[in-house]
């Protein structure tokens, strides 16, 4: 299924893909891969604010267009000069007249812009349609697809003998971002070239037909005839001039001379600005530059390597399924989780390589699939770990003790259960005199008194990984090193051990303070081989050690009581031991044994 989205979302139609996000994820690869290299080979000029200020309101005089464009050809000597402009009602006869003629005999390109909206009962035809090819001359290398126009706003009649005329006509995307341009655009039984195509085939000599090479990014459009703009340079690349700069004389000619020229506007006032995938508000002409450096880069010898995109997001989604069929059930959910993170990481690496050779694949057809993965595999280990759980729990549900859970739900024995014989270090606490603490309370302070002492004693054994084996009214049976092996349980214990010597004797003194009676615990540890598993009979089980070294440890909470040290442990633990120093009290014949034992006790500071 996850394959199959993949796919789905790779050979749908962009406007009718499953999955959103695929524009998204391009605008940020082309934020990132936009080049900070600055563009020698065009300029734009600009009728921003400041020069709208100092020369008067937009539009300005078509006397004053033509002078611009005068001095940029004349005395700046400019490639040609593309104009980012549109002039749909005569205004000024004279300026009128000297634009008819930089038109028809200069290296001008005017503007017209077509409409490519379905839904108008009206659609737009203003000014009059110049230019263009017959559909017969153009399709001969031209795009598989072209863009079909419902309308247009063209110059006034004056400027009908304009040699060349570009599109500067465009559909923002659902999002309102500018992300593609017709190439060439079908109105009747014409064919007509955007702007910066039409600059450098009047500019270069290069003949239209030459443009549509095999091996280019604008031969590669959508099914509704538009390219995308690659957005190849930082907007800071080009070299933008006020007009007022031109018209005054003021800028160096070195920094025009042989460049193209786009003229437009970045002023508010003429609303010239459209979101793009480089930043939220861009002018209209900085498009039209970045289509123009793309074509410059194509006739200079990059070429545009189609690669199959689709083709190679569907193989990425297939590896990952097939990785998950594997890892599913045998990894955890977290395990599982990660190596789809991977997986995605992978991708997005990848997918910004593959952005760069094709246009119309789905990048994010992969994530979606991931994501599926992730759906799926998150309850997949949920539904393992409780299938674990409910067998580990039947056994264990006769006795409580969470820590063994938990060791025995991480653990991948076949039957952790089962009696094995494991080296395990056993610890024993007591309280001294439970009976002549506890028989002059009232129930509620006695209970009080077991809980507070047990919560003493059992705190550091969890903490310290032990396994809580049984409470014995008034002590504690724990172990280490089962069910699972420990290498350092004898650390451990004696860790544990005096953790719980501090606790009962910071209790023992609120006692005090209280006027209640000292307490004190004793300790045995020891540590050896036992039989660590699941005992008992059809009725009732439990898991616990059983072994010399735990009746070892046994005896030697007992034989606390004629020293004062409330920690007694035995040799094994010691031999055990790699990180405290013990004080030896001799040897002591233990109850139940023929020969005397060595004891050992350890010191706990305040």
């Amino acid at each position: 299924m996850a394959v199959g989205l993949c796919a789905v979302n790779q050979w749908l139609p962009e406007s009718h893909r499953l999955f959103s996000g695929d524009e998204w994820l391009r605008d940020h690869y082309v934020r990132f891969s936009a080049k900070e290299l600055p563009e020698q080979r065009l300029a734009l000029i600009d009728i921003d604010d400041h020069s709208i200020d100092v020369l008067g309101a937009a539009p300005w005089p078509r006397t004053r267009i033509a002078d611009l464009i005068e001095k940029l050809i004349v005395e700046f000597d400019v490639r040609g000069v593309a104009l980012d402009i549109y002039f749909e009602e005569q205004k000024d006869t004279v300026g009128d007249q000297r634009l008819a003629m930089l038109a028809t005999h200069g290296p001008v390109v005017l503007a017209q812009a077509f409409d490519f909206s379905k839904d108008k009962f009206t659609p737009a035809r203003n000014g009059q349609l110049i230019g263009g090819k017959s559909l017969a001359t153009a399709k001969p290398g031209a795009p598989p697809r072209m863009a079909h126009a419902t309308g247009y706003i063209a110059n006034h009649e004056g400027l009908n003998k304009a040699r060349f005329i570009g599109n500067i006509g465009f559909v923002p995307d659902k999002d309102g971002t500018l992300r593609r341009i017709p190439v060439q655009t079908r109105f009747g039984d014409k064919v007509y070239d955007g702007l910066s195509r039409v600059l450098l085939e009047c500019c270069s000599k290069i003949r239209s037909d030459q443009l549509f090479k095999t091996k280019s990014r604008f031969s590669d459009v959508d099914e509704n005839g538009f390219s995308r703009v690659e957005y190849s340079r930082t907007l800071s690349s080009y070299a933008v001039v006020p007009a007022l700069s031109v018209l005054q004389d003021t800028v160096p000619l070195e920094t025009l001379r042989g460049k193209y020229i786009i003229i437009g506007s970045s002023s508010l006032s003429l609303a010239d600005r459209v979101p793009t995938p480089l930043y939220h508000l861009t002018s209209g002409f900085l498009v039209h530059a970045q289509a123009l450096t793309t074509l410059l880069d194509e006739q200079e010898g990059r070429e545009y390597v189609k690669w199959p995109g689709g083709l190679i997001a569907l193989l990425f989604s297939m590896l990952t399924a097939g990785i998950a069929v594997f890892m599913f059930p045998r990894f955890s959910a977290l395990s599982n989780t990660l190596m789809l993170a991977i997986a995605s990481g992978l991708w997005i690496v990848l997918a910004y390589k593959v952005v760069q050779h094709d246009m119309w694949f789905s990048p994010v057809g992969p994530l979606m699939a991931n994501f599926f993965l992730l759906a799926v595999a998150v309850p997949f280990g949920w539904q393992a770990a409780q299938r674990k759980s409910r067998r580990l729990l039947g056994t264990l549900q006769q006795y409580v003790a969470k820590a063994v859970v938990q060791e025995l739900l991480r653990s991948d024995l076949k039957d952790p259960l089962a009696p094995r014989q494991l080296h395990v270090t056993t610890l024993i606490a007591d309280m001294e005199g439970y009976t002549s603490q506890v028989e002059n309370l009232p129930m509620e302070q006695a209970a009080s008194l077991t809980r507070e002492f047990l919560e003493c004693l059992t705190a550091p054994v969890l903490a310290k990984g032990g396994t809580l084996d049984k409470y014995t009214g008034d002590g504690l049976v724990a172990f280490w090193g089962a069910p699972l092996p420990v290498e350092n349980h004898a650390d451990l214990a004696v860790d544990a051990a005096i953790e719980i010597v501090r606790n009962v004797r910071k209790l023992s003194a609120q006692y005090e303070q209280q006027g209640r009676k000292k307490i004190r615990v004793r300790i045995g540890i020891e540590s050896g081989i036992a039989i660590a598993g699941d005992f008992g009979s059809s009725f009732r089980s439990i898991y616990t050690a059983v072994g010399d070294s735990v009746n070892t440890a046994s005896r030697l909470e007992d034989a606390a009581r004629h020293y004062p040290y409330d920690i007694i442990i035995g040799k094994g633990t010691v031999d055990g031991s790699t990180r405290h120093h013990f004080q030896s009290l001799g040897e002591r014949l233990l109850k139940g044994k023929e020969k005397p034992t060595a004891i050992y006790t350890v010191e706990v500071s305040a």
